[in-house]
């Protein structure tokens, strides 16, 4: 389901955006979505930030010594 958005583009920034748009054949509401959904998709969840997080602090680390193991542990 769509719904409809409005809000307010620097002039310069609609102009770029609607050339780059015509550039990759596509509407200028398609380019955007498009755009948004590649920014949206490369946040990480909050498991990932957690476990970043903990990888970057060194909290709790336990070495994997058996792959099979673990990977069938978290089933």
């Amino acid at each position: 389901m769509k719904v409809t958005v409005t809000f307010k583009l620097d002039k310069e920034l609609l102009e770029e955006l609607k050339k780059q748009a015509k550039r990759n054949k596509r509407s200028l509401n398609n380019y955007v979505e498009l755009i948004l959904s590649k920014v949206v998709e490369k946040q990480p969840n909050d498991d990932t930030v957690e476990a970043l997080d903990e990888a970057l602090n060194n909290k709790d680390l336990k070495p994997i010594t058996d792959i099979d193991k673990f990977l069938n542990s978290t089933k």
